[in-house]
């Protein structure tokens, strides 16, 4: 089986920074993006621009949730905004989505398999992140172990592997690694809104703040 990678890649900076670190390390490398609902698609025109740019064949899946449950895919439901440090490590916010990473895995493994890869990559984080259950390393390894028993590689012997490189680094451990590996920072968003410019209020923009503020570097979108 070849040196091949499928990449979650939402067009944010830890799936781009992943995205980055998957090429760096000699894989073959398809980028795959799920339009699951969300109210703006300002990650995805990010993710379609990044892969171009870079030549990485990339898919758009779309995925239906007529459920919603997320503040994210909702917008009856209020987006939670200056939550203090306190309140991201001990609560799971209304932007959670219910069993996003799971939906996102599987489809990721489906492309895997059919396309003879031995990996899926993502930039899930268990430290500096919002609380969410589907960002952990028991969740990942339980994911890894679906992996092996519901698919014929795994049967067979050649199971695929989840990378998730990030899952333990700081997010200014993830900004000093974006830079090193000269990824387009001024290029990704993270932001939970669509607007011109980032709220710098929701928690996706206040982690994003901090890694910034904390690997000493100035985060070149908000200059933008």
């Amino acid at each position: 089986m070849s040196k091949k990678a499928i990449v979650l890649f939402s067009g944010g900076l830890d799936s781009t920074t992943v995205l980055f670190q998957a090429l760096k390390e000699g894989y073959t490398v398809h980028a795959l993006t799920i339009q699951y609902g969300q109210l703006h698609f300002k990650e995805i025109d990010s993710a379609k621009r990044i892969a171009g740019d870079l030549g990485v064949p990339h898919e758009v899946v779309h995925l239906s949730l007529p459920w919603k449950g997320s503040s994210l895919v909702d917008s009856e439901l209020k987006l939670p905004k200056n939550r203090s440090a306190n309140e991201m490590e001990t609560g799971i916010p209304s932007t959670y989505v219910p069993a996003r990473n799971t939906l996102f895995l599987s489809y990721a493994l489906s492309w895997a398999e059919a396309s003879q890869a031995d990996s899926v990559w993502i930039g899930a984080n268990a430290i500096d992140y919002s609380g969410y259950p589907d960002c952990r390393p028991d969740f990942l390894a339980a994911m890894e172990n679906v992996y092996c028993l519901g698919t014929k590689l795994g049967r067979e012997g050649n199971p695929i592997k989840i990378k998730a490189p990030l899952v333990e680094k700081t997010k200014s451990d993830i900004v000093k690694l974006a830079l090193s590996l000269k990824v387009p920072l001024e290029q990704t968003w993270s932001c939970y809104q669509g607007d011109d410019q980032p709220c710098e209020k929701c928690d996706s923009c206040q982690l994003r703040a901090k890694g910034f503020q904390e690997a000493g570097e100035k985060d070149p979108i908000l200059s933008c």
